[in-house]
């Protein structure tokens, strides 16, 4: 166990070393904001600060949540890097070939073609940022291209546009248009310009543009190598070491022929947090609600089924709560099961435990409805005269859109959740017990929890992207996908331990091991979301090695998987917990199949730059954030309301069928919908460039429009299962979910 303290610290010391310096990287050599924009022949383009307030408007509108940048964000509108740079090289081309041949340029012969991308690719890629001055200094034909690009966001935002879910009246004022263009703009610029005494652009050569021949860089094919090769290794490495060092015995020698909680009494805050569970299953029910109509604005951009739905809620806002409320209810499970079994670890019921429970409560449902209402206000326009969008409104990045006040507030709520539970841990570790370490790295994990959502307070309303997205990736990646999994696994185990099903000395070694091995590849492994976000090429070698490792311990979950099978057997009383840990078992296979398979499919630097931002992205996010997380989400609430109802008999019949409709719902709305879509993408971002994998041209054929609405029987199977689960929850309470009383 010393060996493992000892590897653990000196993987999390290392990793977050390479990680912070990292992030000076980027720092020092992100791409050049300019001041502002003028010919050779000082014609102004874009005024002195407008690129930094088209950022804010971006933001304000929806940003991520509306189209992407640079590949973040969502996937109906286009991806506006992508669109305006293919925009852009097609009017230049077209005005050389009006002017050297008066022609239009499809209408030339290919060596002229070729002559003229040429010609267009040594005026995109040469670098004309003027450091001395910050100007970005453009050849006039540039201005034309400019204005014309111009011109039709201005149609688009102004008018709407069906396919791209816009409705009319998106922005009504030209001039917030223009400036959220000129932000447009600089995104492609930096796509598109080399950097300074080099070859690559400040994107690493994304997006994939043949235009301009903006391919994959060296880099990215020999670190993908590389990846490969680590992966590989790393597999090979970590079953020979978990076969040597595998405990056979990990389960209790002597388990206990009667459930040892079933004496157990709720405390008054053990019966507050039944609220929590109650919150969590209202909030998964409206995300999923909101998820249908966010996939249904992908063939109906304007409407649902008919109903001029975007005139009050529009696309950006459906997808803005879908994905926020889909971290609130998962955190406010997860946060409830922390309540939970603190008293349970500690023995007592600490002073003012269930007021504090109560105020938790209450800051997080202020917060939910706070952040959700300050978004629609951002998003329909009536926070736009003022910083109010930034505090109260929507900022404007994937997964943490809430405003900065809600923010704050949601981080005082962790750092009261980190007293309320940490405080009855550390009472149980002061009693020295052979549970001392296993309660160690729990309260590791919970002080975790609360400290590194600080990450999304490290950016302001004016901070330039790529440093915005190193700090996003800490609270996406680290904080939802690091630090959450560590308490997952450390609450689980304790949860077993206190069943007496596992020895205490082998869910600590277990635990400690597998912290270790996740956060090797898992810390590091951040940086793989920004290969192509204004970052230098040292973050593509680290992120696609690291987050190599990440996958590896995916691959033994069987074993893991096995051991939860086996713990149902032991006795016949463990029967009753049998579908919680079903969802435990649920939580690895998709661990396995949406972290590692679908993981590993995108993570390599070939594969995401022509992937990212993809229906392929969609597929990993599904299987991994709802799979993994959101399966351990009602695996814990199941956990803890079976012990709460512990000499009740449950109706398991409902939960089965709940169990294996999400789960086969889930599977549907991949497999037959998502994946294919993705493949298709791919296919096509390879074949003639990204701007069209992402264009209404290829997203509303007929092939891809029919591949949409077959995602309407798996997402029928997997809410009807979401809504079968959630009303046995509250039947609990009611006891319309019960067969009878044990006497």
């Amino acid at each position: 166990m010393k060996k493992l303290w000892i590897g653990f610290i000196a993987v999390v010391t290392v990793s977050f070393t390479i990680l912070g310096w990292s992030g000076f990287k980027i720092y020092q050599e992100k791409p050049p904001i300019p001041d502002s924009v003028v010919t050779t022949q000082g014609v102004v383009i874009v005024p002195s600060g407008d690129i930094s307030k088209g950022q804010n408007v971006w933001q304000a509108m929806g940003g991520m949540e509306l189209g992407s940048l640079w590949g973040h964000g969502s996937y109906v509108a286009p991806d506006w890097t992508a669109e305006w740079l293919h925009r852009e090289c097609v009017f230049i081309l077209n005005e050389y070939a009006r002017v050297d041949f008066d022609l239009s340029y499809d209408d030339l012969n290919e060596e002229q073609q070729a002559a003229l991308r040429q010609r267009l690719k040594s005026l995109l890629n040469k670098n004309t940022y003027d450091p001395s001055s910050n100007k970005l200094v453009l050849d006039p034909i540039r201005h034309l291209a400019y204005k014309a690009n111009v011109a039709y966001y201005i149609d688009i935002f102004k008018n709407g546009n069906e396919q791209f879910a816009i409705p009319p009246g998106t922005l009504k004022d030209p001039v917030r248009i223009e400036q959220m263009a000129s932000f447009f703009f600089w995104s492609a610029w930096a796509a598109s310009t080399h950097r300074v005494d080099d070859n690559i652009t400040y994107t690493n050569n994304w997006p994939h543009e043949p235009l301009i021949d903006n391919k994959p860089t060296s880099d990215s094919i020999i670190w993908t190598g590389f990846s490969i090769l680590t992966l590989l290794f790393g597999i090979a490495l970590l079953v020979f070491y978990y076969v040597k060092n595998k405990d056979e015995d990990s389960i209790a020698e002597n388990f206990p022929t009667e459930d040892p909680l079933l004496g157990f009494k709720p405390t008054p805050s053990q019966k507050a947090s039944i609220l929590y569970f109650w919150v969590a299953s209202a909030l998964f029910l409206i995300q999923m609600a909101l998820g249908i109509i966010v996939a249904h604005y992908g063939v109906e951009g304007h409407a649902f089924y008919g109903i001029p739905l975007a005139e009050i809620l529009p696309y950006a806002v459906a997808r803005t709560w879908h994905t926020q409320l889909g971290i609130f209810w998962i955190a406010t499970s997860w946060l409830a099961a922390g309540l939970f079994i603190a008293p349970i670890i500690s023995g007592y019921e600490p002073k003012y435990q269930r007021l504090g429970v109560n105020v938790l409560l209450g800051a997080l449902v202020v917060v939910v409805l706070g952040s959700m209402t300050g978004e629609w206000l951002s998003v329909m326009g009536y926070l736009n005269d003022s910083d109010a969008w930034f505090y109260f409104g929507h900022q404007g990045y994937e997964y943490v859109d809430l405003g900065r006040v809600w923010q704050i507030a949601l981080l005082a709520g962790l750092m009261i959740w980190v007293v309320l539970v940490g405080r009855c841990i550390i009472s149980a570790i002061r009693k020295n017990g052979p549970d001392k370490s296993l309660l160690t790295m729990f309260l590791i994990s919970i002080v975790a929890i609360g400290g590194f959502y600080m990450a999304g307070l490290m950016w302001g309303k004016g901070t330039h992207i790529s440093i915005v997205e190193y700090w996003r990736w800490w609270v996406v990646h680290l904080w939802v996908e690091g630090f959450f999994e560590v308490f997952a696994t450390a609450v689980i185990a304790l949860l077993f331990t206190k069943l007496s099903l596992l020895r205490i000395k082998s869910a600590t070694n277990a635990v400690l091991f597998s912290t270790t091995i996740f956060l090797t590849g898992g810390i590091v492994g951040t940086l793989h979301h920004l290969y192509f976000a204004g970052t230098p090429t040292a973050i593509m070698a680290l992120g696609s090695v690291f987050s190599a490792l990440e996958v590896a311990p995916l691959t033994i979950v069987g074993f893991e998987v096995w051991e939860n099978l086996r713990l149902i057997k032991t006795a016949k009383w463990v029967e009753k917990y049998k579908w919680p840990i079903y969802f435990f078992v649920a939580v690895a296979f998709w661990n396995m199949i949406g972290a590692g398979l679908f993981g590993f499919m995108i993570n390599p630097p070939i594969a995401l730059y022509y992937m990212q931002g993809l229906n392929t992205t969609a597929v990993h996010a599904h299987t991994a954030l709802f799979g993994v997380y959101g399966m351990l989400g009602l695996g814990l609430m199941l956990f803890c309301l079976r012990v709460i109802h512990v000499r009740q008999v449950w109706n398991q019949k409902i939960i089965k069928f709940a169990f294996w409709a999400i789960n086969s719902g889930l599977s549907l709305m991949v497999l037959i919908s998502l994946l294919p879509i993705g493949f298709l993408q791919t296919y096509a971002s390879v074949d003639k460039g990204y701007w069209y994998a992402r264009s209404a041209e290829f997203l509303y054929s007929p092939l891809i429009t029919t591949l949409k609405w077959m995602r309407a029987p798996g997402d029928t199977i997997f809410a009807i299962g979401i809504l079968v689960i959630v009303l046995f929850i509250f039947g609990l309470s009611t006891g319309h979910s019960l067969l009878k009383d044990k006497k």
